[in-house]
């Protein structure tokens, strides 16, 4: 599925703000991208980064779990959720989630057959 160009230009802003180090200006841009796409993935890992870089800690686990319930399949947003909560001390769940990611990960070579 194809990311609105307004959803595709504010997750581009989002990127660009957070390299300058504007996580204020960066959170901003990557929600306004979410609110104009809900389903703009890259916005949310951008979310994610941010929040957990801005210390919000508690607020970007919010971030990942969405994350993981838009892409239930996907390794990255479950290491991306692993990853927010051992920063938010969580650390049985953050286990939790990056066994998860490994299966994941593990039913995608399964699947995609050896030499892939």
């Amino acid at each position: 599925m194809q990311s609105s160009p307004e959803a595709e230009t504010l997750a581009l802003r989002g990127v660009n703000l957070f390299a300058a180090g504007d996580l204020a200006g960066a959170e901003q841009a990557f929600r306004e991208a979410i609110a104009a796409d809900s389903d703009h993935i890259e916005a949310h890992h951008g979310l994610v980064r941010v929040l957990g870089d801005a210390g919000q800690l508690e607020e970007a686990v919010v971030a990942a779990k969405v994350l993981t319930e838009i892409t239930p399949n996907d390794p990255l947003a479950h290491t991306s959720l692993s990853i927010a909560l051992q920063r938010a001390g969580y650390i049985p769940e953050a286990e939790a989630a990056a066994g998860r990611a490994r299966i994941l990960e593990w039913k995608q070579q399964l699947a995609s057959g050896p030499g892939e």
